[in-house]
């Protein structure tokens, strides 16, 4: 069995939009109320970018962050790796504009969509480049423009997403044991229809049908989908803790993909975690997707619940349906 750490997460940078959309503000155009909202989801507040503000410009702050954070420059980048469930365009992909926005040559780039487990996926990709010598240094990005594929119009889904970028450098690991101890990915296409969007792509794309239908934005079926998370998210936990050759009592911090604070709770129950072991902040941002767990991972470093040596547990959930997990040492 290979020896790990291979690489480590160096550091992370965040971006978010300064236009503040409040559950008060929806419940001025939607059937809804500010006590509806948090009772079901724990969402108060969520951020969503203006036109002139796109995803690659998102990720590009939040990678100038990273990037400074971690002493890195642009031409030491070999890699971009970008999760996004809302690329600014299907061709090309949101990692080569990210690429000229940065001006990194050597690296090479490209997209993945994973959904929200997508940071994960992107730092498991990353460990993989680096662990075959491909690279040496990856720059890892969750960024999403969501507001832009959510029916405003939809309350069920109106109240969920929010736009936002997080960013990380990951290089080989040093000594010390700091790193990437494991990670667990897995998906099961059978249940897309549950989380999906109907049109827009090339099996349906643009037309006069799917605009009328609404059909180019989100669609979800939140009860199937809650206990989907609910069940994934444990799987997950279950199986980060074990490859890691960890106990849940060992990990100093759960950060868990911001969707819903009833799944947030169920799975540091079942991990048998305390909330004060978990970090919670999609009531100021909303489900944000790929962009969820390194917003959140920013917030508890500089709120002081991530030191040197902490031991992280990252976990997500999304459409696909794709879930994944991390152990991390800081």
């Amino acid at each position: 069995m290979s020896t790990r750490p291979f690489a480590e997460v160096a550091s992370v940078g965040t971006a978010v939009p300064p236009r503040v959309v409040t559950n008060d503000d929806l419940s001025r155009v939607l059937d809804t109320s500010d006590q509806w909202i948090v009772e079901r989801t724990g969402i108060r507040e969520r951020r969503v970018a203006g036109p002139d503000q796109s995803v690659a410009m998102l990720a590009r702050d939040a990678s100038l962050i990273a990037m400074d954070r971690a002493g890195v420059g642009v031409e030491e980048l070999d890699a971009i790796v970008l999760a996004t469930a809302s690329p600014d365009r299907l061709l090309p992909s949101t990692a080569c504009d990210l690429q000229a926005l940065l001006g990194a040559d050597n690296a090479a780039a490209f997209d993945i969509a994973a959904a929200c487990p997508g940071y994960v996926y992107g730092l498991t990709i990353a460990e993989g480049l680096i662990a075959s010598g491909q690279s040496r240094t990856v720059l890892v990005v969750g960024a999403e423009k969501l507001s832009t594929i959510t029916d405003w119009e939809d309350r069920s889904t109106a109240i969920l997403f929010g736009d936002g970028a997080g960013a990380s450098v990951v290089r080989p690991a040093s000594a010390g044991g700091r790193g990437i101890l494991s990670t667990f990915l897995k998906s099961d296409g059978r249940l897309a229809p549950l989380l999906y969007r109907p049109g827009g792509g090339a099996a349906e794309p643009i037309s006069e049908k799917v605009v009328c239908e609404r059909s180019q934005f989100m669609k979800m079926a939140g009860r199937e989908v809650f206990k989907a998370a609910v069940l994934a998210m444990a799987e997950a936990c279950d199986e980060a803790l074990r490859r890691a050759g960890v106990s849940a009592a060992e990990i100093d911090l759960m950060i868990p993909h911001q969707a819903n604070l009833r799944i947030i709770e169920a799975t540091a129950k079942h991990a048998g975690m305390p909330m004060s072991k978990v970090m919670v902040n999609l009531d100021r941002f909303g489900n944000t997707s790929s962009a969820s767990i390194p917003l959140a991972l920013d917030q508890a470093i500089a709120e002081g619940r991530v030191r040197p040596g902490s031991l992280l547990l990252l976990v997500a959930f999304g459409a696909g349906f794709t879930w994944g997990s991390a152990v991390v040492r800081w």
